[in-house]
């Protein structure tokens, strides 16, 4: 059996009485992306921040690549990089200067083929003397990537790495961490968006501190059971209001112009519905049958049973 290069058990965090992290189980094996996500303020940052030794924490343990956290950190911090939300580019230097400023504070010497290979890798060798106050948003971050990789680490992790990315340099970044994987690189990172948490080996949902569910994007969604039916409809609150009668608050969840409603016996609740809503003097445009989206299952999960 693989050992994981991170494990972690019984994890627990608090600030003053707000407990933030409540008896964290999780482990991150060898070669996998793992994304855990999670509104804001479920502990996420609090999690990664603890792995890496940056936060005490009041009970459990934290083991990295066989090392305990915070007593070994000498040990660890040399195989692991860690980009936090507010990862602190130099705006003064360039882009090459940034580079070799962080590879100097992780002791690496012979630093200039290693940037050679990360400019390439990260296609930033046309901007390589550009400052980095110049560089746009996401040519910010995947800097900051190259400088949390110039030490060559084992595992990193990334603290929501494209919260505020345009699209096109969203997809040019999880292009890199694509590769990274392919190359046996271990990621564990956070995420707001679900559709980054569908090309993870594995997914974490946390919400106040309690992991939800953990496994497999495609064996998260069985969780949902039933059915799921998507409506366009004309009025959405009145739609939600006059579904959530007939199945149940839970059940209804609405996403811009569309209602996805939850059942557990199509045969039995589907029937009559549209024709509820008609009555009700709500126009329903289409409707169709879809899979379950890993959205659907944590709000699902998240709202009281």
């Amino acid at each position: 059996m693989t050992k994981p290069l991170v494990e972690i058990s019984g994890l627990k965090k608090s600030f003053g009485p707000h407990q933030v992290l409540n008896g964290i189980d999780l482990d991150v094996l060898p070669g996998e992306m793992l994304a855990m996500v999670g509104p804001d303020g479920a502990g996420k940052t609090t999690l990664i921040r603890a792995i890496c030794g940056l936060l005490p924490f009041q009970s459990g343990r934290i083991s990295v690549l066989g090392h305990q956290v915070p007593s070994r950190m000498d040990m660890i911090k040399p195989h692991i990089g860690y980009l936090s939300q507010r990862f602190s580019l130099y705006g003064d230097l360039t882009v090459d200067e940034n580079i070799e400023f962080f590879a100097e504070i992780h002791g690496v010497r012979d630093y200039r083929a290693r940037r050679e290979e990360l400019l390439d890798f990260t296609r930033m060798k046309p901007f390589r003397s550009r400052l980095a106050e110049r560089l746009s948003g996401g040519m910010k971050q995947k800097l900051a990537l190259a400088c949390t990789l110039v030490h060559t680490p084992k595992v990193i992790f990334l603290d929501e790495p494209t919260t505020g990315v345009d699209p096109v340099s969203r997809r040019d970044f999880w292009k890199i961490l694509s590769r990274l994987l392919a190359d046996g690189l271990t990621i564990f990172l956070t995420t707001p968006y679900m559709d980054e948490a569908e090309r993870c080996s594995r997914v974490a949902m946390l919400d106040n501190g309690n992991i939800l569910a953990i496994d497999s994007p495609q064996n998260i969604k069985l969780l949902m059971g039933g059915q799921v039916m998507e409506l366009v409809c004309q009025d959405i609150k009145k739609a939600a209001l006059v579904i959530s009668q007939e199945v149940g608050p839970v059940n209804v969840q609405a996403f811009g112009d569309r209602l996805n409603v939850m059942l557990a016996d199509r045969e039995k609740q589907w029937p009559g519905l549209i024709e509820k809503l008609a009555a009700a003097g709500v126009q329903c445009d289409k409707w169709q049958e879809v899979s379950p989206s890993l959205e659907n299952v944590f709000i699902k999960l998240m709202k009281p049973k």
